[in-house]
């Protein structure tokens, strides 16, 4: 395979790692942990591996001796940036327990683990995929593990290899269906321990010992330096307003990140909107405003950040799509049967309370049948598959038009958009991410050692260098609530939105009024991966204005 100059000098990079990790440990138990809400429910569901306690690691003066162990691999859900270095970490970690250790991936995701297709991950292999971006070492799938003949067909393979210890590499809802297969397993007494990896760029994955789920930080540079080239072109000519849609589908940490990085005209963050219960046109008069001010002093130009998963954020729209989810979760074969796609429209007003109907009747055409169309495996709304940009800059231009027949805009309006998203995932993981995920990994070979299943890998500490990262390992559980899916009540982990009152949010509130109104650009450029710290080696903003705050 031909290497880029970049791809053969970033191969001999060596990722850091926590000074704990780097010899003999020992695992501190902490205090025995509960869910973060529903604990009844999810004690009850989860009877042997509720209320673990949280795991640090020490450094021991004294290694015992150990055995060799075999351990699978999963890449679960959407990539991310650093997944090959998990993967890496975990390689060497286990090696470092026994150098006769072995490591088998499962291809294609869950689905691989199921149907028992795998490879074994040997020096030659890992070697070529140190520090590069990408979950193509394995692939990965959206394959949901959620039922016992799955647990038992995958079962069967990891006997037949040995494997005592199974790694899942996912986001919320796999390391969810990890907790459930660790709960399992330990209910059968399979000798399987299962350990989770925290991933997703959405980084809505975190807590209080999960502090960024891993490739936010390169995504979101990815996304900043394209963003910012954006910006520059638009105070170049000075007469498109671009509307960049990002990805990120429930949580709008990508959009906050963003707009942190580069200081857009505009950035709408979907947790506020739906705290301050405004509509669709509220959202859109608030941009409208800004692009009349600006055109009041002379500049017809400006950026707007919009989050994934703003439909779903607008009240009256989230109480929509909650019905229509559990209406088509019930009747999707009467929805199917109904006809064209103007009488599945009519059958579904039909259906739905008046509120729910009225919404979804006032919805443009292509907004609401995208409302109606398939869900992904976990029965949501693809709102990837929503032209959010395109939506609100044709509402912006009716907008306009409006308030310049009442004589309250005089300029000129014209919109280009942008959707950010699959260009970030595999990028080559910065080299924060590249050391933190080798982190994640070696820590969980720690963990598998330890003879813990049901835990997350855990590396906290992050805004200092990663010597001083403290590494260690909570109960899955100990994340996770009740939530409706597919239509039923579901144990989930606990998705962690923007909070309003935290610092990130409050830094941004603080700036976003000037930032409207003036040119206040910043230009990130792309990842630098070699050179001084400050410029190299940086966490993301949100980190950083989190950890002030503490």
């Amino acid at each position: 395979m031909k290497k880029s100059a970049l791809q053969k000098a970033r191969a001999a990079y060596q990722p850091k790692l926590p000074i704990v990790l780097t010899g003999a440990v020992k695992a501190v138990t902490g205090n025995p942990t509960e869910s973060v809400a529903d604990q009844d429910e999810i004690k009850k569901l989860f009877p042997n591996t509720y209320g673990l306690p949280e795991l640090k690691f020490e450094k021991n003066s004294t290694p015992a001796p150990n055995k060799p162990i075999n351990v699978g691999v999963i890449l679960s859900g959407g990539q991310a940036p650093g997944g090959h270095n998990v993967i890496c970490g975990l390689f060497d970690g286990i090696k470092k327990i026994h150098r006769d250790s072995r490591l088998f991936g499962f291809l294609m995701g869950p689905g691989g683990f199921v149907d028992h297709k795998y490879i074994e991950l040997t020096a030659p292999i890992i070697d070529e995929y140190r520090n590069t971006g990408g979950f193509d070492i394995i692939g990965s799938g959206r394959t949901k593990l959620e039922k016992e003949d799955q647990f038992d067909k995958g079962l069967e393979i990891l006997k037949e290899l040995d494997i005592k210890a199974l790694i899942i590499i996912g986001g919320d809802d796999s390391n969810t269906n990890a907790a459930v297969l660790a709960e399992y397993y330990k209910k059968i007494n399979a000798g399987v321990q299962v350990i989770g990896c925290p991933k997703t760029i959405d980084g809505d994955l975190k807590n209080d010992q999960i502090e960024t789920s891993f490739g936010f930080d390169t995504a979101t540079k990815v996304y900043s330096e394209v963003i910012g080239n954006v910006q520059r072109d638009c105070n170049s000519a000075k007469k498109y307003w671009h509307f960049i849609k990002l990805m990120g589908r429930s949580a709008s940490h990508i959009a906050l990140e963003c707009a942190l990085q580069t200081q857009p005209n505009v950035c709408i963050i979907s947790e506020e909107v739906e705290s301050k219960n405004q509509t669709l046109q509220d959202v859109v008069n608030y941009i409208a405003d800004t692009v009349a001010r600006r055109a009041a002093e002379g500049n017809n130009f400006g950026t707007v950040l919009i989050p994934e998963g703003l439909i779903e954020f607008i009240p009256a729209v989230k109480k929509l799509i909650a019905e229509l989810n559990d209406l088509l979760a019930a009747k999707a074969e009467e929805f199917a049967a109904a006809g064209d796609a103007a009488e599945q429209r009519q059958w579904v007003i039909g259906q739905l309370s008046a509120e729910n109907a009225a919404t979804y009747e006032s919805l443009p055409l292509g907004v609401a049948r995208q409302l109606t169309l398939d869900r992904d495996p976990h029965g949501n709304v693809q709102v990837s598959l929503i032209e959010t940009e395109k939506l609100l800059s044709e509402m912006v231009a009716k907008r306009l038009q409006v308030m310049a027949e009442e004589g309250n805009y005089v300029g000129k309006f014209a919109a280009l958009h942008h959707f950010f998203g699959y260009e970030g995932r595999c990028a080559d993981p910065s080299n924060f991410d590249a050391d933190y995920c080798y982190a994640l990994g070696f820590n969980a070979a720690c963990l598998i050692n330890a003879g813990v299943t049901g835990y997350m890998s855990s590396v906290r500490n992050l805004v200092k260098p990663s010597v001083q990262w403290i590494a260690g390992g909570i109960p899955i559980t100990m994340m996770m609530n009740m939530e409706r899916r597919n239509g039923e009540l579901k144990p989930v982990i606990q998705k962690a939105l923007v909070r309003l009152d935290g610092a990130p949010f409050q830094k941004f509130a603080s700036q976003r009024a000037d930032w409207a109104l003036n040119t206040c650009y910043v230009y990130p450029g792309p990842i630098q991966y070699f050179g001084p710290a400050e410029v190299c080696d940086q966490p993301s903003m949100t980190l950083r204005y989190e950890h002030q705050s503490k």
